[in-house]
């Protein structure tokens, strides 16, 4: 369990785009016997404008998961809630920074519905997860414990 920053990630594509900041991209995940909650969220910036960022808050990808064959994680989708952080300007197109979020985020973590996810860890603060399925076979995404490490994209 517990909170795990994204570092690298096999399944990232496309360009960057300038308008949308994805300052922090983690997992957090609540344990309860063989099965549990999973919540990949950001934490996103926007400049409608293009040049000032006055729009913020986080995008959550909830889900469930169960434990079976050994120690394969099944993962369901429940649902997405975006938030504005306090203060925050309303965009005029949220369902454009939806679309925005999805195009930046890694595909298995926007929509990881039926996602089958195996996991090494290397130690007590880093592991590696290996999907398959019929969507993302083969895929990797690297993690590091959430607070063991400052990772920063924005300095």
């Amino acid at each position: 369990g517990g909170e795990w920053q994204l570092l690298f990630s096999t399944n990232l594509l496309g360009p960057p785009n300038r308008s949308l900041r994805l300052r922090e991209m983690f997992q957090k995940v609540e344990t309860s016997g063989l099965k549990g909650k999973l919540t990949n969220e950001v934490v996103w910036d926007l400049a409608e404008d293009g040049t000032t960022f006055d729009a913020s808050g986080t995008f959550s990808v909830q889900c469930s998961y169960n434990i079976n064959q050994g120690a394969r994680m099944i993962v369901d989708l429940n649902d997405h809630v975006i938030k504005l952080a306090r203060g925050s300007k309303l965009p005029s197109d949220v369902e454009g920074l939806v679309g925005m979020i999805h195009r930046a985020m890694p595909k298995e973590m926007f929509d990881p519905n039926d996602l089958a996810m195996d996991t090494t860890y290397i130690d007590g603060d880093l592991r590696i997860v290996r999907m398959s399925g019929s969507r993302h076979e083969g895929v990797r995404d690297i993690f590091i414990r959430r607070g063991s490490m400052e990772v920063d994209p924005t300095k």
